[in-house]
């Protein structure tokens, strides 16, 4: 007996989530390129490194960059320090991803440029790997089509 196509998402719109998570992720890969090639201070993440590297540590212990993607780019909408705690739904819903470091007082740019392009690279991966698996189950639901009723 085959599934009904309403407990799962039809192939296509697995198919589009995979493909905007590709976006998303070559987006990034574009925001690690300019944030390895370019001075921090002339970079998208300035602000990040502004609040990581200006804001009291013994107040705040991490400070998050937004960032959206949109029309192919990625948009670093806000940044957020935080004391303790989590992010409230309505501020993370309205972005695709997140880049949070610790407040450290004095960080180099270089070193932010490698724990960021390292967070930054571990988003890559996550959303690549999400868009694998959502192709994935898109195939396998087709092929499931054909099968016996």
């Amino acid at each position: 007996m085959s599934r009904s196509g309403r407990d799962e998402p039809d192939p296509e719109e697995l198919r589009e989530q995979a493909a905007e998570n590709e976006a998303i992720a070559d987006a990034l890969e574009d925001l690690v390129i300019e944030l390895r090639d370019e001075p921090v201070k002339e970079s998208r993440l300035e602000g990040l490194f502004d609040e990581a590297t200006t804001s009291d540590p013994r107040i705040w212990n991490t400070v998050t960059a937004f960032i959206d993607v949109e029309d192919g780019d990625a948009v670093v909408t806000d940044e957020s320090k935080l004391a303790a705690g989590k992010w409230a739904p309505e501020i993370v819903d309205d972005c695709d991803t997140m880049v949070t470091i610790d407040i450290q007082r004095g960080l180099m740019p270089d070193d932010f440029t490698y724990q960021v392009g390292r967070e930054l690279q571990d988003r890559i991966t996550e959303f690549g790997e999400e868009a694998a698996e959502l192709r994935q189950r898109a195939a396998k639901l087709e092929g499931d089509d054909g099968a016996s009723d």
